[in-house]
């Protein structure tokens, strides 16, 4: 496979840059030259919104990134970083990072540049649910929420319960978050939720809810037949105890403890509402 060079500062992480990633992947193996805080700093005026080590953080955990360097020193806008004595196979850049410097650059070094376009990155694609074969000794975890404002909780989240098998999450649906949190709910669409949860590679497979009410998950749940329903604090409700029990699923609560080292996250504090 053909090593993808990448370099930014992925500072708050939102689904255009993971639909980038997604179709560089599709040219190689994707290495991230991910910018320090220093660099931002210099760069643009202000830290950044995310510490380096949570932004690392969110790009080790998408399917989509095979490996992240930090890369220092003095990163010149045009030029393509040292990646730790690797020499990537094409240079992947956005739309609004194309210049012709870049090019200039990369042409000069022998390496091939390529630019994605805005156009290539409409829509959020997330395979359709193929239901487990339910004989299989493998564990069936499920987990459900809204995940409205991907963040490092989430993924942290999502990477425990996954210890317990394989994971399945289930978004809620649009009207029913408006129906359980009321309006102005959610602020990201169904469709670019449940592909960033997809985007998880913790995540087996991500689907959207049929049904409504806090077990707004009980289709997929008689389809999946899970033997684990994984909630955190925050999500740890009677009606979820007691249709586990009805229907001899462990209920499984988690406490919200941030990955060490990164400060905890709200998806309420982020989105500002």
């Amino acid at each position: 496979m053909k090593t993808v060079a990448i370099t930014g500062s992925f500072d708050n992480l939102r689904s255009k840059h993971v639909r980038f990633l997604e179709e560089a992947s599709k040219w190689g193996n994707v290495h991230v030259g991910l910018w320090p805080d220093e660099t931002i700093q210099a760069r643009e005026g202000r830290p950044p919104r995310f510490p380096e080590r949570e932004r690392r953080y969110l790009l080790e955990s998408l399917r989509f990134v095979d490996r992240v360097t930090v890369v220092g020193g003095n990163i010149k806008p045009d030029a393509l970083p040292d990646f730790g004595g690797v020499t990537p196979d094409v240079w992947i850049v956005d739309e609004e990072g194309d210049t012709p410097g870049k090019r200039a650059h990369a042409e000069a070094r022998g390496i091939p540049y390529q630019v994605i376009r805005n156009q290539e990155l409409r829509g959020f694609p997330v395979p359709s649910l193929a239901p487990p074969s339910l004989d299989s000794a493998r564990m069936r975890v499920i987990v459900t929420g809204c995940f409205d404002w991907f963040h490092s909780g989430h993924v942290r989240f999502f990477e425990e319960a996954s210890t317990l098998g394989d994971l399945y999450v289930v978004v809620g649906h649009d009207a029913n978050i408006r129906l359980l949190k009321g309006e102005g709910h959610p602020l990201l669409s169904q469709d670019e939720r449940v592909y960033m949860v997809h985007a998880v590679r913790y995540v087996h497979q991500a689907m959207i809810s049929t049904g409504h009410g806090w077990m707004d998950a009980e289709p997929e749940i008689a389809l999946l037949k899970p033997h684990f329903y994984v909630v955190n604090e925050d999500g740890d409700k009677p009606e979820k105890r007691d249709f586990c029990a009805r229907h001899g699923i462990e209920y499984v609560v988690l406490r919200r403890i941030p990955k060490e080292g990164l400060p905890k996250r709200e998806s309420t504090l982020l989105r500002g509402f």
